[in-house]
């Protein structure tokens, strides 16, 4: 199964050093032990939302594996990690996320039409989704369709002082748009 961890720099978790490739461990409960990981790469930001002290990746999860229900949290006995994702593509694998399960409720990291980034990000979606960070910040855009809530545009882009201006609030196309 698919899924995304994120770790303290180094690829450790709680004091676990863990390696490329496959780690094995003897028991999987959410609740209580196993190697941790989730569906939905923006619940990762529950555990490690500061992207500068974290690396976040893409892995599979194999052997026993327990889901706990009340997020895409997922406890497995066997995690395969495959690629350390730059914060870019962490972004665009959330906003492919979104696109694969629109209907699914919010996570608290997605904002509703409007926002300003905080801790380097911020990922919005709506109908006319707007956003403005400041220089280094990444802006995500999930725009969807008013009748079916199908997301019809992503985008993705830093605030970079040339392009993208710091304090500007910018829509999914990246024109210009006012906050109002």
């Amino acid at each position: 199964m698919i899924a995304y961890k994120a770790f303290d720099k180094g690829l450790v978790c709680r004091d676990y050093q863990f390696a490329m490739g496959l780690n094995r461990t003897e028991k999987a409960n959410c609740t209580a032990n196993g190697f941790h990981c989730a569906a939905n790469p923006l619940d990762c930001l529950w555990y490690y939302p500061d992207m500068d002290k974290s690396e976040y990746c893409i892995v599979d999860a194999l052997g026993d594996i327990d889901e706990d229900g009340s997020d895409s949290k997922i406890a497995c006995t066997e995690l395969y990690i495959i690629k350390r994702l730059t914060q870019d593509e962490f972004f665009l694998h959330s906003l492919a996320y979104m696109c694969d399960h629109p209907l699914l409720e919010l996570s608290s990291y997605v904002y509703k039409d409007r926002a300003k980034a905080k801790n380097g990000y911020v990922v919005v979606r709506g109908f006319d989704p707007i956003a403005s960070g400041e220089l280094g910040d990444i802006l995500a855009f999930a725009r969807e369709d008013i009748v079916s809530r199908t997301i019809t545009q992503i985008a993705l882009s830093k605030v970079d002082g040339e392009k993208v201006l710091p304090g500007v609030w910018y829509g999914a196309d990246l024109t210009e748009r006012q906050a109002g």
